[in-house]
């Protein structure tokens, strides 16, 4: 499979749990559900949906899909540390939890592997363009 194709697969499903992760969040009171967190969702899933859709095999579309994938990976990190998952959290007593953890772990191997096939993308992009195409030459 082409590596641009995994790249908006990836990326499409991390949008997608990690916007069911954020509904968990609210959910269980780690997170307020306010409008602040709704603008801000929206803002980065738009940012990063025209990044994978619109700017597709583009450099600036590697870069927002690199470091959102990258921000990403902070999500299952600051859950699993400190008080986030463990025995001594909200979810020891709560049903429904299986997902919350299964989305947290899905987040991290597919922000992982997103960041890796964005590198991928950037590295195999020409590193300058030319000025002139190859039926042009400067004047001299």
């Amino acid at each position: 499979m082409k590596n641009s194709v995994m790249l908006t697969i990836t990326s499409l499903l991390l949008i997608l749990f990690l916007t069911f992760h954020l509904a968990g969040d609210i959910v269980y009171g780690y997170e307020p559900g306010g409008l602040a967190n709704l603008i801000m969702l929206v803002l980065i899933s738009v940012v990063w949906l025209y990044g994978t859709l619109v700017l597709f095999e583009r450099r600036s579309g590697y870069i927002i899909m690199l470091l959102l994938s990258l921000f990403s990976l902070v999500v299952p990190y600051i859950h699993m540390s400190g008080k986030g998952v463990g025995v001594a959290s909200r979810l020891a007593n709560t049903g429904g939890h299986l997902f919350f953890v299964w989305t947290l772990l899905a987040i991290g191997v597919l922000g992982l592997f997103s960041a890796i096939l964005s590198a991928r993308g950037l590295w195999s992009l020409p590193w300058r363009r030319s000025r002139w195409s190859n039926d042009q030459q400067p004047a001299h």
